[in-house]
Parts: C-alpha cells; sequence; structure tokens
C-alpha cells in the first residue's frame, strides 16, 4: 500500500484545526506554522465489543424464550441455564445487549420514581421530588437497560461495595458501591454460579429478595437499592448449585447440544462468519435485532395492563398441586411467565396455552427428594406419636344431656 497522501488547504486560506496535542502546536495552527495534523494512531490494543447477535443462535428455543420473557417481565426472577461445555449458553446471554429495553432511571438521589407516587402517593418520594411532581416536573428518565456481570473472581467487597481508597488518602472514610448497587434495574449475570463462594451467593440472595441491601464499615453505613434480574448459567459437570439460591431464580432451562446435523453445521457456518468479520456479521442482522428490540419495549410496556382470569389461574393452581410443589414462587413464576408470554403475543389476557407453553420452564426443579423423603419421615412420626397419645391419653367423651 501507497503512503497516505496529505491535502494542502488552498493558498491564502487559513489551515483548519482539526486536532491540538498542545498549547505549543495550537500557537503553531494559529501563527499560520505549517504542521501535519493527519499522523497515524498506533494501534491501541483495544478491543470493541461486538456480541454475537441474538437473532444468530440457531436452535435453542425454550432458552431463547426464557431469556427473551426476563426481559419483559422483571418479576418472574430471572432465569437459570444448566447444561454442558459448549452449548452457547454465555453467548446467549452476551447477545442480549443489542435488544435490551429501556426503563426508568430516577433523576434523585434517593430513587424516587413517579411510579412511587401513584402507588404510595405524595409521601412516598422525598420533599424535593414531591415539589418537582406537582409542578409537573420529570422524576425520571428512560435509560437502556444493562447487562452487568460478575467475575468469578469477584470479591464480597466488589459485590456489595466497601471503602472507598480515594477517600482514605484524604483521612476520610466514604464507601464506594458494588457491582449489587450499579445491577439496580438492570441484568445480573453470573457465569459458572455454582462455583461462587458462599459469601458471595448469601449477598446477592439478600440483595435480591430484599430489592436493597445495607453496607457497614466501621461508623459509617449505606443502604443501595438492589432491584436486578438474575441471570446464571452453570455445568453441573462442575458441582451442584445450593438449593437456597436454586430457589430464586424464576425459569429454569435444561440446554443441551443441538440434535439435527443441519442446525449444527448451520451453527459453525456462522461463528466461522462472526469471528472472520463480527462487524459484518453483526451488521447483516442490525435490521431485524433493530425491529425486534422494538417490539421487547412495546410488550414490556404492555405488560401492566395483561389480566390473569380466574379459570386461568385455577388451572395452573391445579397443575402446581398435582405436581406437589411446596415453594410459593412456583406461582410466581408460573402466572408472571405467562402474562410475560401473552404480553409478547400483544394480548390482554393470559390463556391456557399461555400456561402450557411457560410452565416446563417455571416449575422444572422444583421438586426435592430429600424434603420428600424428611417429609414422609415426618408423617409417618406424627402419626405414630398421636396414636401413641390417643392409646394413654384417650379424649374426654362428652357427657350426654339427661
Amino acid at each position: 500500500m501507497g503512503e497516505k497522501e496529505t491535502s494542502l488547504p488552498p493558498q491564502g486560506e487559513p489551515e483548519l484545526i482539526t486536532k491540538v496535542g498542545s498549547l505549543q502546536e495550537l500557537l503553531e495552527k494559529a501563527s499560520g506554522v505549517r504542521a501535519v495534523v493527519d499522523q497515524g494512531m498506533e494501534d491501541a490494543g483495544l478491543a470493541e465489543n461486538i456480541p454475537f447477535p441474538f437473532l444468530a443462535l440457531v436452535g435453542q428455543n425454550q432458552m431463547k424464550l426464557a431469556l427473551l420473557l426476563s426481559l419483559l417481565n422483571p418479576n418472574l426472577g430471572g432465569v437459570l441455564l444448566i447444561g454442558p461445555r459448549g452449548t452457547g449458553k454465555s453467548t446467549a446471554v452476551r447477545s442480549l445487549v443489542d435488544l435490551l429495553p429501556e426503563s426508568r432511571r430516577s433523576l434523585c438521589y434517593y430513587g424516587c420514581l413517579e411510579e412511587d407516587v401513584e402507588s404510595g402517593g405524595i409521601d412516598a418520594v422525598c420533599p424535593d421530588c414531591a415539589k418537582k411532581y406537582g409542578q409537573g416536573e420529570p422524576l425520571s428518565k428512560l435509560e437502556k437497560v444493562r447487562l452487568v456481570e460478575l467475575p468469578l473472581n469477584a470479591t464480597l467487597e466488589d459485590v456489595v461495595g466497601g471503602v472507598d481508597p480515594r477517600a482514605q488518602g484524604h483521612a476520610r472514610l466514604r464507601l464506594k458501591r458494588g457491582i449489587l448497587s450499579r445491577a439496580d434495574r438492570n441484568l445480573l449475570y453470573v457465569d459458572e454460579v455454582n462455583l461462587l463462594n458462599d459469601q458471595i451467593v448469601d449477598a446477592i440472595l439478600d440483595a435480591a429478595s430484599q430489592g436493597q441491601y445495607t453496607v457497614r464499615r466501621g461508623a459509617v453505613s449505606a443502604t443501595y437499592r438492589s432491584h436486578f434480574t438474575l441471570i446464571g448459567s452453570m455445568n453441573p459437570e462442575e458441582g451442584n448449585l445450593r438449593p437456597q439460591i436454586m430457589d430464586r431464580f424464576g425459569l429454569r432451562v435444561v440446554v443441551k447440544g443441538l440434535e439435527n446435523k443441519e442446525d449444527r453445521m448451520e451453527a459453525y457456518r456462522r461463528t466461522r462468519s462472526y469471528k472472520e468479520n463480527n462487524r459484518a456479521f453483526s451488521a447483516a442482522y442490525a435490521p431485524a435485532t433493530r425491529l425486534f428490540r422494538e417490539e421487547i419495549q412495546a410488550s414490556r410496556e404492555k405488560l401492566p395492563s395483561v389480566k390473569l382470569p380466574e379459570e386461568v389461574a385455577a388451572t395452573g393452581l391445579e397443575l402446581i398441586q398435582k405436581l406437589e410443589l411446596d415453594s410459593l414462587r412456583a406461582e410466581i413464576t408460573l402466572f408472571e411467565a405467562a402474562r410475560a408470554h401473552a404480553a409478547a403475543d400483544a394480548r390482554d389476557q393470559v390463556t391456557a396455552d399461555d400456561l402450557r407453553v411457560v410452565a416446563p420452564m417455571a416449575l422444572r426443579l422444583r421438586r426435592s427428594t430429600y424434603i420428600d423423603q424428611y417429609i414422609a419421615d415426618q408423617s409417618s412420626e406424627t402419626e405414630t406419636l398421636e396414636d401413641a397419645v390417643n392409646e394413654l391419653i384417650p379424649l374426654d367423651e362428652p357427657e350426654e344431656d339427661v
């Protein structure tokens, strides 16, 4: 390749200043001294994050549906993807970046939102926001939801926050936000969730269940909001997941490898095209991705108006009773997933077909053989105890009136 030619400005016209590296360079340019402007920049070694397009994923329809439902309805409780290595779990989650909808972000230091006033009255927000609301000023703005990823080597202080080292240098004690706080109203992705430290797991569980958590360091404490959608992935070959955190996930998907030879070949072709030129590959799916993102936003806005009819709810409860599921999260996940599925179909009411589609994801892996055996043992012991009590301490029969 030849050297890049630099065009000179017309005689008598000042040179256009497009880039200034120092005051001396600025003085030289302003004085009309000729300078080379377009010097090439060295490779900085930085990588541009261009995720694999979600719409380019081959097969794995149940996994893709579960992830999309979690985008539509944060009340689902998130998604857990369980499967062997190389089945596209992490790729699928990271590909959600281009589909993430917009969500309301508070403009207030205390996180006040318009919905707080609508649900709890004007006293539910701080005085400044109450004044702004009365004057018709916005309390929030729309911002794109972000995907926050929890590194596998993250420490507890990284997760919940701790002392700000910059403040320590000035002999002050100030707290910095952790990953859980930055995940508020976003998606929190935990890869290899079954390998996390128990302390970090407990912190995530507490924050997810309460919607907030408190950090205390010496005399300083702070309470942070943590309303996030939790997405986890794991390989069961590397260890089991604690039942406590397993129950926190709403939808559970068992991800298997592609069985159809044509699908596997197509997945190979797309992966190869992406690795050869990820920018061009992503651009080919850009128009469809943009339309898909708009559909997700519209479905998310429609969700509050979707109703659950009594007869459909009765069918869902009968299904849960038939499966002998104890956790109340079974109903919550089943009905919220069904509402999200109806909203995605632009309907105002949930149908039995919605329950049929989401039930395998919402109710899978909710039974515990240990608990079943434990309850059976307790029932047997209770029966023996009641028989002994009735034999030795019979109930007093009521006297008949004469």
